[in-house]
């Protein structure tokens, strides 16, 4: 039922996942991403992988699909810029699943 993977993010980061049968998003501003958004949740994903620009500006969303089963939204970053919003966000589910934060490697 819920077999589907999708990424979401600027186009030049995630156009290289299509090869590997992940459905491409990549919204062109905010509204757009609330659609996109909108439409994960409708067809049924089982994981998304959303770019740090947008998983901020998103947390309404977010926090919606968190209560149901299915889409699992996980943050990703690229080499151009990476923000502390996201690790401290990681670093607090690694605590809450395992009760340390080793699983998350530190920067510097």
């Amino acid at each position: 039922m819920f077999e589907k993977v999708a990424i979401v993010g600027e186009a030049d980061i995630v156009f290289a996942f299509r090869a590997l049968g992940v459905k491409v998003f990549s919204p062109q501003s905010l509204e757009e991403a609330r659609k996109i958004m909108e439409i994960l949740e409708k067809e049924n994903f089982a994981l998304v992988f959303l770019h740090e620009s947008f998983f901020e500006l998103l947390e309404v969303e977010r926090e919606a699909l968190r209560k149901k089963f299915c889409p699992v939204v996980v943050g990703f970053s690229d080499h151009r810029k990476i923000t502390d919003y996201l690790e401290n966000m990681m670093r607090e589910m690694a605590i809450k699943a395992t009760g340390s934060d080793s699983l998350v490697k530190r920067r510097g």
